[in-house]
């Protein structure tokens, strides 16, 4: 078994494409670059993905519609960009168009293109709800082939943001604690998360969303990997926390129930279809593969 089997988030990681940003401002380049027949280009319309046939199409320039221009990078030689247009733009069906969420399980068959769709999600997610400059409310431009926007009042510019949020499996022995949001489906379970306020660590941020959302003290905290999470627009930062309790208080808001997990208990529910569990490229399913020892009951 390959650690890209065990952890997809560290097989994504290790497909980042080149972003090409010493080129963002040179027009030239950028003209020649989309000229070239060998470029693609994805549709992101508002924040929506189209998924035709199980796969999101790469286009020809040619062949895509009027929008804001975002350059990607490279990948294999090939320039990627995206075209940002309003939904009501969109061609096809509409149930064709797909938010990021719902493509998830469907990434690691092609590993090689999930970054580059990150990135276009993520500045997509960026350019939808950025209208204005927020020091004076001026209309804003966009510039640096889709990564900056400037204000036309006060010349202030605006740059994409990624909020750091926390990922953890809380250990205690052998066993796993899992909790489940009040708004979820009666068997979905998963490991705790939470953002990072300012001021304060990553390690600390563990600590404080733990005790904050279950009540569970933790001590050691071992960091895990990271993963971008344009959802809108976060990089989630996974860790092993050691729990030194185990008696659980739910905060009844964020959390409406926790429990702790055996590997035996675990895997009898979830291969049994009693508990449903994070896929595909989640952090969060990592971070239960490396616990568990092995791919989830039901991965291949």
């Amino acid at each position: 078994m390959t650690s890209d089997d065990l952890l997809p988030h560290v097989a994504l990681s290790r497909h980042a494409h080149n972003r090409l940003g010493n080129q963002r401002t040179d027009e030239a380049w950028l003209e020649g670059r989309w000229s070239d027949p060998d470029s693609r280009v994805v549709v992101v319309a508002g924040t929506r993905l189209r998924v035709v046939d199980g796969e999101v199409p790469w286009l020809a320039p040619e062949a895509v519609p009027d929008g804001t221009r975002v350059l990607l990078g490279e990948e294999d030689g090939a320039t990627y960009f995206a075209v940002l247009v309003a939904p009501a733009e969109a061609s096809g069906a509409p149930e064709e168009w797909l938010p990021l969420r719902a493509l998830l399980p469907a990434l690691p068959g092609r590993p090689d293109l999930a970054p580059l769709l990150f990135h276009a999600i993520g500045l997509a997610e960026w350019h939808f709800a950025t209208r204005f400059c927020p020091r004076c409310a001026g209309p804003l431009e966009s510039r640096a082939a889709g990564h900056e926007l400037r204000c036309l009042r006060c010349d202030k510019p605006q740059f994409p943001r990624s909020d750091p949020a926390v990922i953890m499996a809380v250990r205690h022995g052998d066993d796993i604690l899992l909790g489940r949001q009040p708004r979820w489906p009666p068997d979905r379970w998963s490991t705790l998360a939470g953002f990072c306020e300012p001021g304060e660590t990553l390690e600390d941020a563990v600590r404080r969303e733990v005790g904050e959302e279950v009540g569970i003290r933790v001590g050691e905290v071992t960091y895990f990997g990271n993963q971008p999470w344009p959802l809108p627009a976060s990089l989630m930062l996974g860790f092993v926390a050691h729990a030194e309790t185990r008696e659980i208080d739910v905060d009844g808001a964020e959390i409406e129930a926790a429990r702790w997990f055996s590997r035996d208990e675990f895997g009898a529910a979830v291969a049994a279809g009693d508990m449903a569990v994070p896929r595909g490229v989640s952090i969060s399913s990592s971070l239960l593969a490396d616990w568990y020892g092995g791919p989830l009951p039901g991965d291949a």
